[in-house]
């Protein structure tokens, strides 16, 4: 017995990450996901990757990084890899303020733009979805707006997140108490039903909503997602460097319809970003609009 205790701390140990090991892991995160970890955050690899070296029997994070270029494994080990990189806390109708101005402001301008204009469609793109409490909050917000008049449109919410767990979980619509701790009790009664696991997205809530899985660091699939007239992009180029958030935020403004909007997160701002987009302000949240 004291064997296998013993072998249990052992496998538990953090394990140490030089200055080289350091900076070849950060590049390669970099060169396959655009995501910039700084040289203040190294003791997050340390933290998070130790428990992972140890799960794979590996020593050093050298023969990690080896293990990432090489193994017949390695498009799995991507997957767990962006899982540590990020945090995906999330919930429903998280920022209320923030999505309250949106429906009250920003949707209420784009539906009537496009009521105006005959065209009773909407393309929505989330743009770092997680395990999908965004999309399906805005897939609540349009039934909350739109109610009967709804069945008369043709909406789309493209989803995407870089990892395929995440995505999973997503596409499966089952989500625990925390994942409510902002929504009113409401909208929980109306849009979900009681499931053995927690409570599951109601079918007319899923079926605006495509996920996929995305790499915003690849510009051919960001091509592929349908033009917008809404891009929902919240707390996620947070996660780039100055380079890497300028070619995200184009690609942005180039998949957006005309008067289109980009909605980052409450903390987030395009100030050194780009020029290219109208800051419009309300109360709780900065929109930012493609004009012309």
């Amino acid at each position: 017995m004291g064997s296998l205790f013993s072998s249990s701390i052992s496998l538990r140990k953090s394990v140490s990450i030089s200055e080289d090991e350091f900076v070849q892991l950060r590049d390669f995160i970099y060169e396959k996901s655009g995501i910039f970890v700084d040289s203040k955050r190294k003791y997050l690899f340390e933290s998070r990757f130790s428990k992972r070296l140890n799960e794979l029997g590996l020593a050093h994070f050298s023969d990690y990084i080896n293990y990432l270029k090489y193994d017949l494994k390695k498009n799995q080990e991507l997957s767990k890899l962006y899982e540590m990189v990020t945090t995906n806390e999330t919930s429903f109708c998280r920022d209320m303020k923030q999505l309250e101005a949106f429906q009250d402001k920003v949707l209420k301008e784009v539906l009537d733009a496009q009521r105006a204009k005959g065209r009773l469609e909407l393309n929505i793109w989330s743009a770092g979805c997680s395990s999908g409490e965004e999309p399906y909050t805005l897939s609540i917000l349009l039934h909350e707006a739109l109610r009967m008049e709804l069945a008369k449109w043709k909406i789309k919410i493209t989803a995407v997140d870089l990892s395929p767990p995440m995505i999973e979980r997503a596409k499966k619509g089952v989500y625990g108490e925390y994942a409510f701790k902002t929504t009113p009790d409401a909208i929980k009664q109306r849009y979900f039903t009681k499931d053995p696991e927690g409570w599951k997205v109601k079918p007319t809530v899923a079926r605006l909503i495509s996920f996929q899985q995305m790499n915003l660091n690849d510009p051919a699939s960001l091509k592929r997602v349908p033009r917008s007239h809404i891009v929902f992009c919240r707390n996620v180029i947070i996660y780039f460097d100055q380079d890497m958030k300028q070619r995200v935020v184009s690609a942005f403004y180039d998949n957006l319809q005309p008067e289109g909007y980009l909605m980052l997160g409450h903390s987030e701002t395009l100030h050194t970003v780009s020029k290219s987009f109208k800051p419009v302000y309300h109360p709780g949240t900065i929109a930012y609009k493609k004009e012309g």
